[in-house]
């Protein structure tokens, strides 16, 4: 059985309602057999890695402790590029909300996640997301939620954006995927609070996240 690895909850965000909002999109693929989901923390990813997990699950900002005076990241040069390089090699990466903020843009890790985390207004707001499920093409997507509307750069260029935002802050892209080497990548904005991850919505759209990765 195929075993994905979530590294999730940092300061900002509440592990158990990450937790939560995953368990229930992983559940399906997990009762066919298709998969096993075990949390982990990001100081034992690098000893990970080389177990050749299906997939790797990052909803965690880089920054330990944003709050204090003197602040602390958890992303060295070594766990960067070993990430790249178990994705070059055919594994498979979902950058999820906050895992998508405050990493170096030069590292080895945004440049194979071809985006990142820009800003976002103070204020939640209704965002609206509209696109289709990243592992069908076909099945379209629209919704509503209160959240923290993520602005992000992404390269349109070099990725396939499945899903956009918009709010009364203006618009953004919401979703994008690529192959990398020879795994994916798959990346996704929503969502900050509560009601926002456990959206039926929103839960199909991470399920057809983790499907996509899966291959």
């Amino acid at each position: 059985m195929k075993t994905i690895y979530a590294i999730v909850g940092d300061d900002y965000h509440a592990e158990a309602s990450i937790r939560e909002s995953l368990n229930e999109a992983v559940g399906p693929l997990a009762a066919y057999g298709t998969c096993r989901l075990e949390y982990t923390s990001a100081e034992k990813l690098l000893e990970l890695l080389p177990t050749k997990p299906a997939a790797v699950i990052l909803f965690k900002e880089d920054r330990v402790n944003p709050r204090e005076a003197v602040v602390r990241t958890w992303l060295t040069d070594e766990v960067s590029e070993a990430i790249s390089r178990y994705v070059e090699e055919g594994g498979s990466f979902l950058a999820w909300h906050s895992g998508l903020a405050s990493y170096p843009v030069d590292s080895a890790l945004i440049r194979m996640l071809r985006g990142y985390f820009e800003h976002h207004p103070s204020k939640h707001q209704i965002v609206h997301y509209t696109g289709h499920h990243p592992a069908e093409p076909a099945a379209q997507t629209a919704f509503d939620i209160l959240d923290e509307h993520y602005f992000v750069h992404c390269d349109e260029a070099d990725t396939s954006v499945f899903l956009r935002s918009e709010s009364v802050d203006g618009s953004s892209i919401g979703g994008w995927s690529h192959e990398f080497g020879q795994g994916r990548v798959c990346c996704l904005t929503p969502a900050h609070n509560k009601e926002g991850l456990l959206h039926p919505d929103m839960i199909g759209l991470l399920r057809s996240s983790v499907q996509y990765c899966l291959g």
